[in-house]
């Protein structure tokens, strides 16, 4: 928190630093004045020594980032699509009639600003809300009412936690995230240092069968042999944090109680690939879970199992946290590197890839939260004991996000191989009145109908099956579901979310909301528009998102066909 006479000293913090420090110190700015003004900028371009302009294309590009005057509270309230079903069009109405708002927008008193927010990651806990006071740290706010929104500040919630059989998740924990004391001494990381060279660390990952957890399902172990074998001295290890696509929260439960396991598994992957410098980039909404990784961070170097000279060994890691500020395609990892170096999260062109020329031009290895989390355990029990778990091709266990239509929504760890149906029953309570369709895989995910719930969930069950695990995450609907309004959301989620490098996805995404928008009257040949644009993000985009942009669209076409029929 800087208070205004402060500002000047507080920027000199970064003077030196160049681009790579812009998204903190225009973090620092906003939390003092709300937003950030003119005079800030300019003061910035000078201390970093980046153009006017170029501040202010960043400040546009990301969400959070205000280069206006707010209101002293900004009420962010998630209406995408576990939000809508609980009622959280209802609450923004509501809200906007308490403060005489006729829609988003600010009170004339300046108390107020009131937007309406893409997923916040919170979807067990729907419907939700982010709330940021001026000079404070924000606040996620679980099960959100309007009285809440405007007189509570108690963002409390906790998810459940795993059974005895859980490996990523602890069935021990409390609504408070597990301390260094009750985690243990990093023993995985004190074997690799002591007892296998960094070769043997990244051949126990690659015999282990691990693979991504992110939605890509690249083999980790080959990832970091191809980073440690890349020219060149400098390499970085990235985790991926910023867990982005609606009814996925998978990460942020992993965050925000088992911080340690997953900062283990960052050690572990630098001591393998060959780096002291590694990054945790977050998404901007997880306050929560920034916080608490910070503390851990700082209780890991007071134990030094973190820092320099760790264990008292020659190997040496410095940790830094990266706050994103509302960017979807910052999910993207050459997206993610150019937020990290200041810039606009633009995807750049593949190759070189990133294990070649990722994050500041060097070689980077970039994992997901899961992926990392999964790694103490492999170090610690072997490759053979983690490819026990699950099935032949999908090594270990698995973490899920269900909400919707559910009698327990939350984070579930499974061994693949269990049914979805029997998931859905022995896991989540059941679904809620009659199952209409799962959205499988995430909001880039595709559909499965009652008929279609028998299938394994397994990396290669659910190819077969013409879906995927996607971000991890399940979301249910029953009878009540108006599926043309939840494709019309998703629809605008990826268009607001589309950076606009290319056209593809640019144009793309915005004519499939135009015919989503219309589906309660569709016109002859929105079908096969709607196929047509499609086909041409998933073939023709540079990125992940354009691919997936309309996956969700192009299975509704194919299992809910009625849906787009026009009236003769």
């Amino acid at each position: 928190m800087i208070a205004e006479h402060d500002i000047d000293a507080a920027l000199d913090a970064y003077r030196g630093r160049g681009r790579e420090a812009l998204l903190p110190a225009l973090w620092d700015l906003q939390r003092a004045h709300g937003y950030i003004s003119p005079e800030n900028v300019h003061r910035l371009s000078h201390v970093l020594r980046v153009p006017e302009a170029e501040i202010y294309g960043v400040i546009g590009f990301y969400t959070l980032f205000h280069d206006q005057p707010t209101g002293r509270r900004i009420i962010r309230v998630c209406a995408d699509p576990t939000c809508a079903l609980v009622g959280a069009d209802e609450i923004l109405h509501g809200l906007c009639d308490r403060l005489g708002l006729s829609g988003e927008g600010s009170t004339a008193d300046g108390e107020y600003t009131v937007e309406h927010s893409p997923c916040l990651g919170m979807c067990d806990y729907a419907p939700a809300a982010l709330v940021s006071d001026r000079g404070e740290n924000d606040i996620a706010l679980p099960n959100a009412t309007v009285d809440a929104l405007l007189d509570s500040r108690d963002g409390a919630y906790f998810t459940r936690a795993g059974d005895d059989e859980s490996v990523l998740l602890d069935p021990a924990l409390s609504a408070a995230p597990q301390t260094l004391a009750a985690y243990g001494d990093y023993r995985a990381l004190r074997r690799a240092i002591f007892d296998l060279s960094p070769e043997e660390v990244i051949a126990t990952v690659e015999a282990s069968g691990l693979i991504g957890r992110g939605g890509a399902a690249f083999p980790t172990g080959l990832k970091w042999k191809f980073t440690r074998g890349a020219a060149g001295d400098i390499k970085y290890v990235v985790c991926n944090a910023d867990e982005s696509e609606p009814g996925t929260f998978k990460d942020r439960v992993l965050m925000e109680h088992r911080p340690h396991l997953l900062l283990e598994g960052i050690a572990l992957a630098s001591y393998a690939v060959g780096t002291g410098k590694a990054y945790i980039f977050i998404r901007g909404e997880y306050p929560k879970a920034t916080a608490i990784l910070d503390c851990a961070i700082q209780e890991a170097e007071a134990a030094s199992v973190l820092g320099a000279g760790i264990m008292g060994s020659d190997f040496a890691l410095d940790i830094e946290i990266r706050r994103g500020a509302g960017a979807y395609i910052c999910g993207e990892e050459t997206a993610l590197f150019e937020a990290i170096e200041g810039k606009r999260g633009f995807p750049r062109m593949k190759p070189p890839y990133p294990t070649t020329f990722g994050l500041f031009g060097a070689p980077t290895a970039v994992n997901n939260v899961e992926t990392l989390c999964a790694v103490p355990s492999i170090v610690n029990q072997g490759a053979d004991w983690f490819k026990s778990l699950g099935t032949a091709e999908s090594a270990g266990s698995k973490l899920i996000s269900v909400s919707g239509h559910v009698g327990q929504p939350g984070v579930y760890e499974i061994q693949p191989g269990i049914t979805l149906r029997s998931f859905l029953d022995d896991y989540c309570g059941g679904v809620i009145g009659e199952l209409k369709a799962v959205l499988m895989g995430g909001a880039a995910g595709t559909f499965l109908l009652p008929d279609e719930i028998d299938v394994p969930l397994s990396f290669e069950d659910l190819r077969a099956a013409g879906s995927s695990f996607g971000s991890g995450a399940i979301m249910v609907f029953n009878q009540s579901t108006d599926l043309r309004d939840l494709l019309r959301r998703l629809g605008l989620f990826f268009q607001h979310e589309s950076c606009g490098k290319c056209f593809p996805c640019q144009l793309g995404t915005q004519r499939q909301v135009e015919i989503l928008e219309r589906l309660d009257a569709p016109r002859a040949g929105d079908r096969e528009r709607l196929h047509d644009i499609g086909m041409t993000m998933s073939e023709a985009s540079i990125c992940g998102l354009g691919h997936t942009a309309g996956i969700a669209v192009l299975s509704a076409l194919e299992k809910f066909p009625d849906l787009f029929e026009a009236e003769e």
